[in-house]
């Protein structure tokens, strides 16, 4: 039997199998780091995923699991992950009586996920981004998924503001791959309207706030692509995905410290729904806190 409380990590809505694989290296990560915290992964909200969230409990529960605390793999809370997640996480609780489950907070724009942000922005560029004449010449495009969620999609506006501030790049403008405005070529139209005053051609940067790859990402590649062929003007160069990066592991870890230690203040906020609160503590300092893990499914 396990003494520490398990720890499910929560991915949303991916049949790619390249996603999977990234959420499976994200898990090895942990469990290399972890070796006392029982951790297992998997993707909730569509069909035939190739890593279904049940799988993992299941899996978690055969390791002797009777208490989980799930951390939502999102950097922002999407349409209908609210309700999705704790509908997902009962029809596994059903299998497994007695199993006790709560939720953290969801990523969200973390100090440590702006940390690889700006890696993978420094990556794109190549030798020379962090000079201060490279960067003031530099607007970058923060692409998120899109959602009919108006909350969801400011959260991509506040991870834009969070990146611009004090990193020297002209500016950091938002797009959205679907559903949303504005798409990826009126993104780039004003970074293009932007870096107008700048020296030298205008360098542009799309970056993708996704955690990993898939069909998304390749969407957004082509849009890119096809928009800087009808500009040759410019300079435009593509980031990769987050990925399972180190950083992204530890922001897991503090989410599931925190969903472990408790805190009245946040019990009954929803799944995915924490993230703003969390980030703000981060930022000031102050440790992070969540809603208490319950022993048994009575308690939630």
């Amino acid at each position: 039997m396990t003494t520490s409380p398990a720890l499910l990590i929560a991915g949303h809505g991916t049949r790619d199998e390249g996603g999977a694989e990234a959420l499976r290296a994200l898990v090895r990560v942990l469990g290399e780091r972890h070796p006392d915290v029982p951790v297992a992964g998997g993707f909730f909200g569509v069909p035939a995923s190739p890593l279904p969230l049940g799988d993992a409990v299941d899996g978690l529960v055969e390791r002797g699991a009777t208490r989980l605390a799930v951390i939502p793999l999102l950097l922002a809370p999407t349409g209908p992950v609210p309700e999705a997640l704790p509908a997902a996480l009962e029809r596994a609780a059903e299998r497994h009586p007695g199993l006790g489950y709560a939720c953290g907070a969801e990523l969200g724009p973390h100090p440590k996920v702006l940390d690889v942000l700006e890696r993978r922005l420094d990556e794109a560029l190549g030798s020379g981004a962090r000079r201060p004449e490279d960067r003031a010449r530099t607007t970058v495009l923060l692409v998120g998924r899109g959602a009919a969620d108006p909350y969801a999609n400011a959260e991509v506006a506040r991870a834009a503001r969070l990146l611009w501030e004090g990193r020297g790049f002209a500016g950091v403008e938002t797009a959205f791959v679907s559903q949303a405005a504005p798409d990826v070529p009126t993104g780039l139209d004003r970074c293009l309207a932007l870096a107008a005053g700048a020296r030298g051609p205008a360098r542009i940067v799309v970056l993708p706030y996704f955690l990993f790859p898939g069909d998304l990402l390749e969407r957004l590649h082509m849009q890119a692509e096809g928009w800087s062929a009808a500009h040759p003007g410019a300079e435009v160069y593509g980031a990769e995905a987050i990925g399972p990066a180190a950083e992204v592991a530890a922001v897991v870890m503090e989410r599931y410290h925190a969903t472990v230690a408790g805190d009245p203040l946040l019990s009954g906020a929803p799944c995915g729904d924490r993230a703003a609160a969390e980030d703000a503590r981060e930022t000031d300092g102050a440790p992070e806190r969540s809603a208490p893990l319950p022993t048994d499914r009575g308690e939630r």
